[in-house]
């Protein structure tokens, strides 16, 4: 069914810890991603929805898997902790895709590991479908993200504030390594593994890095590079990952670890939503600075490896982090602009988003249907974006601003509003959405929610008439202010 090719489990001992899935009493399957199946190179023809609920619940692994938790430290809220690892997912193995990319195949919620630190290794429902809804959503929305494979039911109860029914639910990544990866060997002195783990990456995610002269700084540029893309679309689209320690960086460039994430409705630059960030570390408009402190943990790690003269190390480093603070605002700007509809640069546009975003916050107006209708407003239908702010002559000076800026630019009104309409969104994963979907689930066993949600996340940037309901922003009543890690 599954072809592996496990090349991280080759890796020295100290890298991982091999486990097998804890069996759970009765997996019964919600729901199984076919498409990306098929891009896995998976064969799944003829096999029952009782067989896949087996294999990715834990139940039956698979022949060639070799199933391991993967050691890794990590900076949580600013603190170092030398060890946390894979405490409740397992790497069952390793496939070469369709396209030729090295896939993860993860579990997570399969059971205790080495790392578990007194964990179930278990996870609830509500997380399960929580991370499946958004990760599918974000590769609709286009942001480099892991994937849902499938998601299942226990049959059993996990323990949490109170009894809660449990589930696995099965990702896919480009790579499960961390940016506390490397912080686990740095931690210990461990050269040699820095080194292994280092060449590992480069070979896996950077292999252009090789023909550098100093390949290891090669790779760091390239993955505050990705970083810095990564950030930018997250801030595009309005999205709070929650918890961005350095455990939770993937150094592949992928949106990884959904727990306490969020999309904005009412625009707030330091919108916070994690029930754990009682500081706003990781608010909104605090996620570029967070992404650049990551990376200056990375090159902490790498600087024996950079040069053999540690003052030269630190200097190469430092241009990474330099160079990163320097590309984030261009990046954003140029995808503010996108969203705006403009083509080309012009003095002002900075201002010009500056005072949208002001504007925005004074009415409290959801994020995502201001750009959505301000695209209704290139193809010359004004009023539902006027419609949104309380202060009507402030919202008229600016869109005549907008106006007269397009103007500049010679493109036709609906090719503008068009281009505008494939990069801002109509259907975001809205909180108050998924936790209607997880009440539905978790009380009356009722997937039918789950289900016609991932139907109208799958097309985000379509207004289509039998997924309006999902363009809505939250009434008062319906406002989520909270989220929840999945541990």
């Amino acid at each position: 069914m599954i072809r592996f090719d496990n090349s991280y489990a080759r890796l020295p001992e100290r890298f991982t810890a091999a486990v097998l899935p804890t069996p759970v009493k009765a997996p019964q399957l919600i729901a199984f991603n076919r498409p990306l199946a098929e891009e896995l190179g998976l064969d799944v023809e003829g096999i029952d929805d009782e067989r896949l609920a087996a294999i990715f619940s834990g139940n039956a692994v698979p022949q060639g898997a070799e199933p391991l938790a993967m050691a890794y430290a990590g900076h949580q809220f600013g603190n170092f902790v030398p060890q946390l690892g894979d405490g409740r997912a397992i790497l069952l193995g390793e496939v070469i895709d369709a396209k030729g990319r090295r896939r993860d195949i993860q579990l997570k919620g399969s059971g205790p590991t080495r790392f578990s630190r007194r964990g179930d290794g278990r996870a609830a429902l509500g997380p399960v479908l929580r991370e499946y809804i958004v990760s599918e959503a974000m590769f609709a929305l286009g942001i480099p993200a892991t994937r849902a494979l499938a998601a299942v039911t226990t049959g059993e109860r996990v323990q949490r504030e109170i009894g809660l029914p449990g589930g696995v639910f099965t990702r896919v990544a480009a790579s499960h390594i961390r940016v506390g990866t490397f912080q686990f060997f740095a931690a210990r002195e461990d050269t040699e593994a820095l080194k292994a783990l280092s060449d590992y990456v480069v070979d896996r995610h950077y292999p252009e890095a090789r023909q550098s002269e100093t390949p290891y700084l090669a790779m760091l540029q390239a993955i505050a590079e990705r970083q810095c893309d990564l950030i930018c679309r997250w801030l595009m689209v309005g999205f709070i990952h929650g918890v961005m320690n350095t455990d939770n960086m993937a150094v592949s460039g992928e949106t990884i670890d959904f727990g306490p994430c969020a999309f904005m409705d009412e625009y707030h630059p330091n919108k916070v939503f994690s029930s754990i960030d009682a500081q706003g570390r990781y608010a909104y408009n605090n996620q570029p600075g967070i992404a650049q402190w990551n990376i200056a943990r990375l090159a902490e790690c790498l600087i024996p490896l950079l040069d053999e003269d540690q003052d030269k190390a630190v200097d190469m480093a430092n241009g990474v982090l330099a160079d990163f603070a320097k590309a984030f605002p261009k990046r954003w700007i140029s995808g503010m602009r996108t969203k705006l509809g403009l083509q080309t640069e012009a003095e002002g546009d900075e201002q010009l988003v500056q005072d949208l975003l002001a504007l925005m916050q004074r009415s409290e107006v959801d994020y995502t249907l201001t750009f959505r209708r301000l695209c209704d407003a290139a193809s010359d239908n004004a009023e539902p974006f006027r419609g949104m702010f309380i202060d009507l002559t402030a919202a008229d000076e600016w869109f005549e601003s907008w106006r007269n800026r397009a103007a500049q630019e010679s493109r036709p009104g609906q090719e503008r509003a068009d281009a505008m309409r494939a990069v801002n969104p109509a259907v975001i994963p809205r909180n108050h959405r998924i936790e209607e979907v997880i009440a539905a689930a978790v009380e009356d066993n009722d997937f039918a929610p789950f289900h016609e949600m991932i139907k109208a996340t799958a097309r985000p940037f379509e207004e289509l008439p039998e997924f309006s309901v999902y363009m809505q922003a939250p009434m008062n009543h319906e406002r989520v202010f909270r989220t929840f890690c999945g541990t």
